[in-house]
């Protein structure tokens, strides 16, 4: 188990995946026959912390290229700290 300080974010892995729907869906203003998941895997000492949303591949890209660098070699229990700076990097 990690206390603080012990083990800084080491690695951040993002993934998207087009996951086909059984068939045809709407919400009343558009229809779709897929959906996209964004997966991040966050690696910190022998712990590995998983996290998922249905988002455009953009949000992986937004992930990847720009709040990575924002909790890369931080505290991984500062979830607070770590959501407000990457609040303000966006």
């Amino acid at each position: 188990m990690l206390t603080p300080c012990d083990s800084p974010i080491r690695e951040v892995e993002v993934s998207a995946y087009r996951v086909p729907t059984d068939g045809p869906e709407s919400d009343g203003t558009l229809e779709w026959n897929a959906t996209t998941l964004v997966l991040v895997e966050i690696k910190a000492g022998e712990e590995v912390g998983v996290g998922y949303t249905y988002a455009d591949t953009a949000t992986a890209k937004l992930v990847a290229d720009l709040l990575r660098d924002v909790v890369v070699g931080k505290d991984a229990l500062q979830t607070g700290a770590l959501w407000m700076q990457m609040v303000a990097k966006v």
